[in-house]
């Protein structure tokens, strides 16, 4: 039986009328670089101006994808909410190579188990995932996720959305202002 009783808060800062959907897989260096510039770009356009939704994309050459986008989810389930999931978020992107292998297949990681992941990250951000991470069903948020980004045509992270478009030449290496006249212009 499932237990109806949770919600897990979008991941959606702002609330102008212009919006940003941004894909991320947590692990990739691209994504925390685009991570990185998603609180200046909001800072700079304006939270009445545009909204940035966070969309979580797994990707499998990521090896430790799965548990580490479940637990991005798990923390939005907390009563934080999606500031729990923005500081999980926080924690792999300052932490990357905690979670990741080397050139996809080595190193340390490769002895890490899922539990010793998920702590690794409750350490780093503070925030206990385990209990949250156990939700049997979270796994119709990962879902809904990754479905939202495959209606979208959406493969690879970080990819961008505006207002429904994707933005096939709009990428992490772009400056924040840039992005800001994309959305604003």
């Amino acid at each position: 039986m499932t237990d109806a009783r949770w919600r897990a808060a979008p991941l959606s800062w702002g609330r102008g009328p212009r919006v940003l959907d941004v894909f991320l897989e947590p692990t990739c260096p691209f994504s925390v670089r685009a991570f990185g510039k998603l609180g200046p770009l909001l800072a700079q356009a304006g939270e009445d101006r545009i909204t940035i939704r966070i969309w979580l994309l797994s990707q499998p050459w990521h090896l430790y994808s799965g548990v580490v986008v479940r637990c991005v989810l798990a923390a939005s389930t907390l009563p934080q909410g999606k500031e729990a999931a923005r500081i999980v978020l926080g924690a792999v992107a300052a932490h990357r190579e905690e979670f990741e292998f080397d050139h996809h297949c080595d190193g340390a990681n490769m002895d890490a188990t899922p539990r010793q992941i998920i702590e690794r990250l409750e350490r780093y951000s503070g925030i206990a995932l385990q209990e949250a991470f156990a939700i049997p069903d979270l796994d119709r948020e990962v879902k809904r996720h990754a479905r939202y980004g495959r209606q979208n045509g959406i493969h690879v992270s970080p990819s961008f959305m505006i207002d429904g478009l994707l933005q096939a030449d709009m990428g992490s290496g772009d400056a924040v202002a840039d992005w800001v006249g994309r959305l604003l212009d």
